[in-house]
């Protein structure tokens, strides 16, 4: 009903994420159908960034009796300001490679002594 494996069904009860209301006699796990809304909660979580430790500290809030809407927004910033620096990150380093490629026209032959010139010319003017 879920669309979630077994397998990560049975990791997330192993986390405490989650947790069977009983066992049949032949051993299966039952779950409440509030399981099924846990499950989603938890995806959705993963899929904005959360780790799956985030989301049991989140989950642990809610389980006392408290909205944990303030602990998701905070966590939910600093996943916004971490995607933020990578993308700095990234725009830095596309800038670099846009650089390298528009002087590979200006090199010349391979040098013996060099694997690639227009990498090995860009670090030694940076070490």
């Amino acid at each position: 009903m879920s669309g979630i494996s077994i397998r990560t069904i049975r990791y997330y009860e192993s986390l405490g994420l989650i947790q069977s209301s009983r066992r049949t006699e032949g051993g299966f796990r039952q779950f409440s159908l509030d399981v099924l809304t846990r499950l989603a909660f938890i995806k959705r979580a993963q899929n904005l960034g959360l780790s799956l430790e985030e989301i049991g500290n989140i989950l642990q809030v809610y389980d006392q009796g408290q909205a944990p809407c303030g602990e998701i927004q905070e966590k939910l910033e600093d996943k916004l300001l971490q995607i933020d620096r990578q993308i700095d990150q990234l725009l830095t380093l596309r800038s670099e490679i846009k650089g390298l490629l528009s002087g590979w026209k200006n090199m010349g032959g391979q040098h013996e002594d060099t694997i690639c010139p227009i990498i090995q010319n860009t670090l030694s003017t940076e070490c």
